[in-house]
């Protein structure tokens, strides 16, 4: 039996999968079946392996079987701002999806840059991962085309992708903004500001294009809409809307922020300035993150499953390792909801 030292000078065991099979008197490859295939292992001579993999405390080598495999039992997540709540939530979904087949994720950050992007997925590419979850920037990147083509399980996650060699699951995107705005309109706002991230991400132009409908269902014109672009989606930029807000010829009746952190920045840019919400000004988010329900006006917001689409989204992916070829693939999309409060009250008449 090997051992070393640490730095103290104590020494421990490192236990080997010989000696587990010596002790136990069984052979190697019993208690490697008992490790990775208990099926096939009668029940007394596993419970006695257990036993002795109990009293050495041996720790099987996933790193080697992970080489004999040609995969390691680990999942890529790739998300493109983890500070942002929402992909928080998404995150802890599909961990909790990994968690009950014991597999591994890693949370990569491309923090909105493509080159970013196109690291992480060299890099978990490089460290043979099962499979990739991710939430891509743009279009689907070629990149992911030739993962795939190399045998690289991935799904998008809070993206609808029309290629069929994915899956993906999202939310209605389109209906969210339309049910957003056709909230703000039925007290009889007028005038509307749509707070928006980039046009490049597909959700922000999915937003605007529902909450065109719910005008054009109301038989308003478009232009009734003023739509004010952020380079980002974070507080920060919303203070800044915010800010730009306080310099249009009037203030609108209402807003449409296509992010939770928007609007709070926006709110937060606007009672700064003395106006009121909603008194003045009625506003809406997206995401019905945690942080809505505790704003310092109690925010109305587009609802969106995020840890479910986490969750499915992992296991659809872990679905597609085990299958292999005969995995179909799906395309998932929740329906969003409204999550009404304080707000989104109703703009003084004037």
């Amino acid at each position: 039996m090997n051992r070393f030292k640490d730095g103290g000078g104590d020494e421990r065991k490192l236990t080997g999968i010989r000696e587990v099979a010596r002790i136990a008197g069984v052979s190697v490859g019993t208690v490697s079946n008992v490790l990775n295939r208990p099926d096939v292992v009668a029940e007394a001579t596993r419970q006695r392996v257990h036993a002795v993999i109990e009293q050495l405390e041996f720790v099987p080598n996933r790193g080697a079987a992970d080489l004999r495999s040609g995969r390691s039992r680990m999942i890529g997540l790739v998300v493109p701002d983890i500070t942002n709540p929402f992909f928080a939530e998404v995150a802890r979904g599909a961990v909790n999806a990994a968690n009950e087949d014991n597999i591994a994720v890693v949370l990569c950050n491309s923090d909105h840059a493509a080159s970013q992007e196109d690291r992480y997925l060299d890099v978990l590419e490089q460290h043979r991962v099962a499979g990739v979850l991710i939430n891509p920037l743009g279009k689907v990147p070629s990149r992911l085309e030739s993962l795939r083509d190399r045998g690289l399980k991935v799904v998008c996650v809070d993206r609808s992708v029309r290629k069929s060699a994915y899956c993906s699951v999202s939310v209605d995107d389109v209906r969210g903004g339309e049910i957003a705005v056709e909230h703000l309109l039925a007290p009889g706002a007028r005038r509307l500001v749509l707070v928006n991230g980039p046009a490049s991400l597909r959700p922000c132009a999915d937003r605007r294009r529902g909450a065109w409908r719910a005008l054009d269902k109301a038989g308003l014109s478009r232009d009734s809409l003023t739509e004010v672009v952020c380079r980002s989606m974070t507080i920060r930029a919303g203070v800044e809307a915010g800010a730009r807000m306080l310099q249009l010829p009037e203030l609108p009746d209402a807003v449409f922020c296509t992010n939770d952190l928007l609007a709070i920045g926006v709110m937060r840019a606007l009672v700064n300035a003395g106006v009121g919400v909603p008194g003045d000004v009625a506003i809406v988010g997206y995401d019905d993150i945690d942080l809505a329900a505790d704003a310092a006006v109690p925010l109305t917001s587009v609802s969106q499953p995020k840890f479910a689409l986490g969750r499915k989204a992992m296991q659809l992916l872990l679905a597609e390792i085990a299958e292999g070829s005969s995995h179909e693939h799906e395309r998932i999309a929740f329906q969003p909801d409204l999550t009404v409060r304080d707000s989104s009250a109703a703009p003084k008449a004037g």
